[in-house]
C-alpha cells in the first residue's frame, strides 16, 4: 500500500476531509480539472483540430482516461518510461515526443510496440531511424513522425532538406511507416504578452510551412502535423497548420501560464495545488510552512498563495522542507497547524515530486490517484 493510501484512504468520501490531509500534499480540484478538459476539447473541436494532450504534465493514467473521455485521440509522453507506465494502465494511443536512441531503450520500445495498438515515436536522425527499423517486426511497422527543430536546437532535423531526406529514408525502411511531422515551439509558450507570442509563433509557423512545401513537392505531404501548446493553441488555431495539438498544462494551469495572456476566451482555472501547514509562527506577519524545495518545483519562481494568508501575502523558499509566508502589512498572526493553499509555479516537475494526487470536490476527498509515471525519465 502506498503511503498516501495508508494515511488518507479512510478519508475518501468524507466531507471536510481536505483539512485532515497530512501536509504537504498534492491536491487536484476535480471540478476545475473537468472544466479545463471541457473547455480545451470544445475549442479544439470547434476548429476541427484533434487533441493529443501531453501526459508529461500529469503522468497519470486517471487523468489520461479523463482526457480520452473528453474527446482526445490519444496522449503524448516525453519519455519511453512514461509511455510504458501509461500503457500498463491501459492507455494505448501513445506518441513519444522525444527520440528513443539507446540500444536498451530501443528494445523496450519494440516490446511496447508489440503490446499496444497505436504507438508512434519521433525520429530526427538517419542512424536512429535505421536502429528503430532493425528492432521491430517488418510485418507490423512502427509509426514515426519526423521531428522538426523549431530553432531551439534541442531535438529535430535542422532544415527542410534534412526533413525530406529523413522522410525518404523512413519510407525505404520496411520496419517503419511515415505518418507525419512534429514541431513543438516550447521556447515561445511562456512569452508573457500575447502579441509578442503571436509574432514569434507566426515566424516559426512560416518556417514549418517551408518544410511542408518541400515535402509536398516530393509527394511526401504528412498525414499528421502535430505540435502546439497551452500558450499557443489559440494562435495555432488561427494559423490553421496543425492537425493536432499537444497541449499539456491546460489541465492544471500553473503560475507560469497564469502570468501569460493566453488570448480572448481562454480562462483555464487553477486545478492543481499543494496544501501546506504552518509549523512555526513566533513572529507577527510571518509564518513558516512545511512546503519547501522538496514540495514545489523551483524553476518557475514562487507559488501563488490561494488561501490561508491575507491578500498580497508572498511566499519565499526557506530550504528543503520549509517556506516563509509574509504578510505585507506585518500584522497577521498565524497559529501552528493553520493551512495554506498554494497554486504551483510549474506543474510538470512539481507533480514528479509526489506519489499521489488527492482529488477533491469542495472539501470532500473523492479519490487518491497514483502519479503513474512518477520518476519514469528513462
Amino acid at each position: 500500500m502506498i503511503d498516501d493510501l495508508r494515511l488518507h484512504g479512510s478519508l475518501i468520501g468524507r466531507a471536510a476531509a481536505r483539512a485532515q490531509l497530512n501536509t504537504p500534499v498534492l491536491v487536484i480540484d476535480r471540478d476545475a480539472l473537468d472544466r479545463n478538459l471541457a473547455q480545451m476539447a470544445a475549442f479544439a473541436r470547434g476548429h476541427g483540430i484533434a487533441l493529443r494532450p501531453h501526459a508529461k504534465t500529469h503522468k497519470s493514467v486517471d487523468v489520461a482516461r479523463r482526457q480520452l473521455a473528453a474527446g482526445a485521440i490519444g496522449v503524448c509522453c516525453a519519455k519511453l518510461g512514461e509511455a510504458e507506465a501509461l500503457a500498463d494502465g491501459g492507455i494505448a494511443q501513445l506518441l513519444i515526443t522525444s527520440p528513443v536512441v539507446a540500444e536498451p531503450a530501443i528494445r523496450r520500445l519494440a516490446e511496447l510496440h508489440r503490446r499496444t495498438g497505436a504507438l508512434m515515436v519521433v525520429v530526427d536522425h538517419p542512424a536512429s531511424a535505421a536502429a528503430l527499423a532493425a528492432a521491430v517486426d517488418a510485418g507490423r511497422p512502427l509509426d514515426v513522425l519526423i521531428d522538426i527543430d523549431p530553432g531551439l536546437h534541442r531535438t529535430g532535423v535542422a532544415s527542410p532538406a534534412a526533413a525530406l531526406a529523413l522522410v525518404e529514408q523512413v519510407r525505404a525502411l520496411p520496419g517503419l511507416r511515415y505518418r507525419g511531422v512534429q514541431m513543438y515551439c516550447g521556447m515561445e509558450q511562456h512569452i508573457a504578452r500575447f502579441a509578442d507570442r503571436e509574432a514569434a509563433i507566426r515566424d516559426r509557423t512560416q518556417y514549418l510551412r517551408s518544410v511542408l512545401a518541400l515535402l509536398a513537392e516530393h509527394q511526401a505531404s504528412p498525414e499528421i502535423v502535430t505540435g502546439a501548446g497551452t500558450g499557443s493553441h489559440r494562435i495555432d488555431a488561427a494559423l490553421g497548420l496543425y492537425t493536432e495539438w499537444q497541449v499539456g498544462s491546460y489541465v492544471f494551469m500553473d503560475r507560469q501560464y497564469a502570468d501569460c495572456e493566453l488570448g480572448d476566451g481562454a480562462a483555464f482555472d487553477y486545478a492543481l495545488f499543494v496544501d501546506a501547514g504552518v509549523v512555526s509562527a513566533n513572529h507577527p506577519g510571518i509564518a513558516t510552512i512545511d512546503a519547501g524545495f522538496k514540495a514545489l518545483a523551483t524553476d518557475g519562481g514562487p507559488p501563488v498563495i490561494v488561501s490561508g494568508a491575507p491578500a498580497g501575502a508572498t511566499y519565499r523558499f526557506m530550504g528543503d522542507e520549509h517556506g516563509l509566508i509574509t504578510d505585507p502589512a506585518g500584522h497577521h498572526v498565524w497559529r501552528p497547524g493553520d493551512r495554506v493553499c498554494l497554486a504551483v509555479p510549474h506543474c510538470d516537475p512539481t507533480v514528479n515530486l509526489y506519489d499521489s494526487y488527492h482529488v477533491v470536490s469542495g472539501d470532500t476527498l473523492e479519490a487518491i490517484w497514483p502519479v503513474s509515471a512518477r520518476g519514469r525519465s528513462r
